[in-house]
Formats: structure tokens, C-alpha cells, sequence
């Protein structure tokens, strides 16, 4: 436990000196020195000298040494994810510590405790000897320890999914460290990379993928130039993926292969992972055969672990299939695909199951099997829901956690409203089933017509509409240039392909709204504007739907949808008089309410949407419905 750590010079002399040197009480010394050093740099050097000083305490016992001897011992598994004997030697070492130790000593074995604890996943226990070694820095000040309790502070946050807070502290301990210029040591070294890792993982969370590699790539660099290699395989595959999300290939495999290569990092999981990324990257070069090879290495390697083995072999299934398929081997490519789903449905896996049957619509769409597309795109929402529903209880078991440890009343109510808002990431308005059906439909009809233009034409403005949905599902925010473009083109498709020109509609934009730099909430309009379709005009002969976007106020935009439809009241009776027709009042108009609630910060109940019955002043027949909407304007960099 000394601030002084050795310098690579000292380590040649210090390993020439223990060469030379027999006496055990001298031996134990230099191995101490030397295990400040290799603790953090080379783990497997580090067990070797811990071996032999684990003997030589036996024979000459020395109580500085062995507090030593079990902090390095301690930390050293933990690099090595032993993590039991890790806690074996910290269990040892806090009746050790506190016994004959200082403050000092003590703040820091708690402080390295409360790292192994997070990595075990006992947070009440990290939890606790940080708010012990917290009381010890109140009473006896360190800057150095209070730079690591800061960082160990924002982990904790981190994995409580409290981001912001994670960020502000992490940023805090990193400030604090690098205060020391010339006077950082190895240790400190150790805690910076940890932070960056940190960050890196924050900012990926939150789909911030240019700001998650930059982070990752900082805590490489300092691992390289202080020659600290234990976790270098992880980091790199972090990297990896950075770059793969922003579909920068080329940087992407670099990385991904350098984590392959490394030979200081034992945890065969990360070259696996980077193994089956690279054969992904040389399936988007369309190097089929070659992506294949490297699907069986990773397949191979992947055999044996535990840790999340069915994921990784449904996804490597699923590429199998892409790749075949490519190759116009449909049937080992349907064959890959099934067994990605096995392996999926087998783990519970719905985001990957999501995805897979994605894949599989696109394959089948390909091969001009449109209703086993039609059926695994429904399958593809279906699971994407499921997922969605299980990431939003998995948020809200989070918040629950962090409003027991923070204990803020405030805080609490802020909570409530994350939870809800979670709960509602999943309204991205889902378009009704029967529209989709009806439009591929229609597109078969004109290609077995053999009217190839229209065909063609109405499958590029459907595959448009499709990509976008996509797309936007996992967006906030979008431009309200982007957002009247969505809904002319699924006004489009509803025009031609479903009504056959018996719909008309017009958008218009108020001349005071710049569309290109406004941002609003993605897909914020189209559950009213089909809830207007479907109530309105399913049963008409002719329909017209009108949409206007005009300026409530410096932060609103009005939005209204009218239709000349057969009324709220007719549509209620119709779906009571016959159960054929459906109500599709879709729970998107319900929870867009909700959502523009949350987008508002509202704590009280307040009107957003007012909808009207329209109907003749002196015949009271009904005209149609509005529905006058109020969206608040968003930073369109609001992530």
C-alpha cells in the first residue's frame, strides 16, 4: 500500500536484484516492490511472485507484507474474474486490516472491497464499505482515496442504471485524479481506464455511440502506454462494437482482431465475441465463405462457457442464415434461421428474436414469399414488444432500487415519472396489422397482374415507409420535415394501395415553422391520423383526411387532423351492432396522451389533445371529427 509505485527501470533492477537475492526477509521485500507493479500490469507474473511470497509469510511471518500480500492477492483475482477468491482475500484481509492497520490502510482495502462487490453483483455490501471508508475520509482527509471512493460511488450508479448521476461522478473522480499531474501512480492509472470503461458503457446505453467510443478509446490508450493489458481484450471489443454501431467497419475489425490477439487478457469470452463480430464485418464486406469460417471458430470457442452461451449461438445462427441466404442457399439458410430461433426461444431472448425474424420477413420477401414475410414481420413486432416490455421492467425494478438507496423524497417523484416514461418507450404507434397486410397484398395483386411498374413503384414508397418506422422506433426526436414525410408516405400507401384513390388528404405547414430545424416527438401524429382512417372513413365511399401544423406559442406546434368521416358516436355503433368491426381506438392515441404528459413535465392532469365532433350548425348531421393536438418543440439533438 504505498503511493511510490516503480517505474519500468526499477522493475528490470528490482527482477535483477531478486535473482541474485537468497534471504528470505529481503526476498519478501522485493517482492513486494514488485507486485505494486505487476498487480496491475501483468497479473500472470503478479500469481507467480504471490505464490512465493505466500510461502516465504509462512516461514517469516511480517504483518505490513501480508496486509500487502492480500490486497494484491485480492485484486489480482479480481482482474483475473476469480472473483470468489478475490472476496476469499478481502474476507481475510478486513480482520487483518482493522486490526493492525491505519485509517489510511483501511479506507483503502474498503474502497478495492466495494470493486469486487460490484462485479459480484452485491451492491447492498459495496454499498456498505463505501459508506464506511466515506466516514474515514470525512474524519481523515485523502484527496488520492477520495478521487477512488468517488469512482467506486459513480460504478454503483451505473449499475443502478442512475446514468446522470454516474456521469457527473465518474467525470468528478476523473477530474480529481488527473489534479495530481506528475504525482499519478499505477494505481491511479488503474482507476482512470476504470472510469473511462465506465463512461464508455454509460454513453453506449444511452445510444450515444460517437462520445461511448471516445471514452473506450481513451482507456485503451492509457492501458497501452502503461502497459496495463489485463482487461485489454474487453476494451477492445468495446471499441469494436463502438465503431460496428456507427458502421465503421474497417475501424471496427481493427479493433475487433487486436482483442483476438492479445495474449494478457485470459477471458476467453471477448475474443469469442470479437471472433463472431469480425466474420459480421466480413459478411457486410459480402465475404460469405469467409464470414462463415469465422462463425465456426467463434461457434468452437463459444462451446464450454456458461455465460450467455444460447445468445451468442442465436446470433451466430442468424448471420449463418444471412450468410446463406446471400449465397442463394435458401435452404441451409432457412435451416440457420430456425436454429437462431430455437436458440433464442430457448434463452428467452425477444430482442434477439426480434431481430431474427426481421431478417427472416427480408429473406422470405426476397425469395417473393410474401406471406411468410407478412407472417414473420408480425412475428418481428410481437417480440419486439415482448422486449420492450421486459427492458421497461427491468428499468422500473432499477428505479425502485435507486429511490431505497438514495432516499429522496424528491427524488422519488421524479422517479415515478422516469418509470412511467419507460413504460411508454414502446408507444412508437404500431401500424395496424390490416394496413400492412392490405398493402402487400395489393402489391402482389399488381405484380401477378403483371403491372411491373406500379408494382415497383409501390414497393420502393412501402419499403420507404417500412425503413422508417424502423428506424424511428428507437428515436426521440425527429425533424418535423421528417416527420410530415412519414406521414405522407403512410397517407400514400393508404391512398393508392388500400382505398384505390377513395382517400384524399392534404398536409399543409404554417409558413412560421422552419420543418428542417424543428425537432418533435418521432411518430408523435400518425395513431390519430390512422385512428381517423379507421373510425372515420373505413366505411365510406369517400374519404378526405386534412393535416395542419401551425405555431401555438414559441414552444408548441398545433397539430390538427380532420376527417369528413361518419363520426365518434357512428363508429361506437357500428363496433357494438357488429363485432366484425374493429375498434381501433389502437392504445397509441391512449398512451400518446399519456406521453405528451411526460414530454411536458406536467404533475397535473392537463388537456394536449381536445377532439371535436364536427357536425352542421342547423342540421346537426355529422361532418366528421378534429382533433386539435398541442406538440412541444424539442432540441432536435435532444437524444
Amino acid at each position: 500500500m504505498t503511493d511510490l509505485l516503480p517505474q519500468i527501470d526499477d522493475i528490470r533492477s528490482l527482477e535483477h536484484k531478486l535473482q541474485q537475492q537468497k534471504a528470505p526477509h529481503q526476498r519478501l521485500i522485493l517482492l513486494d516492490r514488485l507486485l505494486a507493479y505487476y498487480t496491475y500490469t501483468n497479473p500472470q507474473r503478479a500469481k507467480v511472485l504471490l505464490a512465493e511470497q505466500s510461502a516465504l509469510i509462512k516461514i517469516h511471518p511480517n504483518a505490513d507484507v501480508e496486509l500487502n500480500f492480500h490486497l494484491y492477492s485480492a485484486i489480482v483475482e479480481n482482474q483475473l474474474y476469480n472473483y470468489s477468491s478475490s472476496l476469499d482475500h478481502f474476507t481475510e484481509l478486513l480482520g487483518l486490516v482493522e486490526e493492525c492497520g491505519d485509517v489510511k490502510q483501511q479506507a483503502e482495502v474498503y474502497i478495492d472491497f466495494a470493486g469486487t462487490c460490484i462485479n459480484m453483483q452485491g451492491m447492498d455490501q459495496a454499498l456498505f464499505f463505501l459508506d464506511k471508508a466515506g466516514k474515514l475520509l470525512r474524519a481523515f482527509p485523502d484527496e488520492r482515496l477520495r478521487a477512488r471512493h468517488t469512482a467506486r460511488e459513480g460504478f454503483v450508479q451505473l449499475h443502478f442504471a442512475n446514468y446522470s448521476r454516474a456521469i457527473e461522478l465518474l467525470i468528478e473522480a476523473d477530474k480529481q485524479i488527473t489534479e495530481f499531474g506528475s504525482y499519478i501512480n499505477l494505481k491511479d492509472y488503474h482507476f482512470l481506464i476504470l472510469i473511462h470503461t465506465g463512461l464508455g458503457t454509460i454513453y453506449e446505453r444511452n445510444d450515444d455511440q460517437e462520445k461511448s467510443v471516445e471514452a473506450y478509446l481513451k482507456a485503451v490508450e492509457m492501458a497501452e502506454a502503461m502497459d496495463m493489458r489485463s482487461r485489454l481484450s474487453w476494451n477492445y471489443l468495446n471499441v469494436g462494437n463502438g465503431f460496428m454501431a456507427l458502421n465503421n467497419l474497417e475501424s471496427a475489425e481493427h479493433y475487433f482482431l487486436k482483442a483476438i490477439e492479445t495474449h494478457d487478457d485470459v477471458n476467453p469470452y471477448a475474443k469469442a465475441s470479437a471472433l463472431a463480430n469480425v466474420g459480421y464485418c466480413q459478411l457486410q464486406h459480402k465475404n460469405y465463405e469467409n464470414a462463415l469460417k469465422l462463425f465456426k471458430k467463434a461457434e468452437a470457442q463459444f462451446k464450454g462457457m456458461s455465460a450467455d452461451a444460447l445468445e451468442n449461438f442465436a446470433l451466430i445462427e442468424s448471420w449463418r442464415g444471412l450468410a446463406y441466404g446471400a449465397l442463394g442457399k435458401t435452404v441451409q439458410a432457412e435451416k440457420h434461421f430456425s436454429k437462431a430461433l430455437l436458440f433464442a426461444e430457448e434463452a428467452s431472448d425477444y430482442k434477439r428474436l426480434s431481430s431474427i425474424y426481421k431478417d427472416m420477413a427480408g429473406f422470405f420477401a426476397q425469395l417473393g414469399m410474401y406471406a411468410k414475410a407478412y407472417e414473420h414481420l408480425l412475428e418481428h413486432s410481437k417480440n419486439a414488444e415482448l422486449y420492450q416490455q421486459d427492458v421497461n421492467e427491468r428499468k422500473r425494478m432499477e428505479l425502485e432500487v435507486k429511490y431505497e438507496a438514495e432516499k429522496q423524497h424528491k427524488e422519488a417523484e421524479l422517479l415515478r415519472l422516469q418509470a412511467a416514461k419507460l413504460q411508454l418507450k414502446a408507444l412508437r404507434a404500431q401500424m395496424n396489422p390490416h394496413f400492412l397486410f392490405n398493402a402487400l397484398n395489393s402489391i402482389q395483386n399488381y405484380i401477378t397482374s403483371n403491372e411491373s411498374t406500379n408494382a415497383a413503384k409501390y414497393l420502393a414508397r412501402f419499403a420507404k415507409l417500412m425503413r422508417q418506422s424502423l428506424e424511428y422506433s428507437d428515436l426521440e426526436v425527429v425533424s418535423l420535415e421528417k416527420e410530415i414525410a412519414f406521414l405522407s408516405d403512410y397517407l400514400y400507401i393508404n391512398e393508392k394501395l388500400r382505398f384505390e384513390d377513395r382517400l384524399s388528404y392534404t398536409i399543409s405547414v404554417d409558413d412560421e415553422i422552419e420543418e428542417d430545424i424543428t425537432g418533435v416527438p418521432t411518430m408523435i401524429v400518425q395513431p390519430y391520423v390512422e385512428n381517423a382512417i379507421e373510425h372515420g372513413l373505413r366505411n365510406k365511399e369517400l374519404g378526405k383526411i386534412k393535416v395542419e401544423f401551425s405555431l401555438h406559442n414559441e414552444d408548441t406546434i398545433l397539430c390538427v387532423v380532420e376527417d369528413d368521416g361518419i363520426g365518434r358516436e357512428k363508429a361506437r355503433q357500428m363496433h357494438l351492432n357488429d363485432g366484425r368491426y374493429t375498434n381501433h381506438r389502437s392504445r397509441g392515441t391512449a398512451i400518446t396522451e399519456q406521453r405528451l404528459q411526460l414530454l411536458y413535465n406536467s404533475r397535473e392532469k392537463k388537456v394536449y389533445v381536445l377532439t371535436i365532433d364536427l357536425k352542421d350548425e342547423k342540421t346537426g348531421e355529422v361532418l366528421g371529427t378534429r382533433v386539435e393536438i398541442k406538440i412541444p418543440i424539442i432540441d432536435i439533438h435532444t437524444r
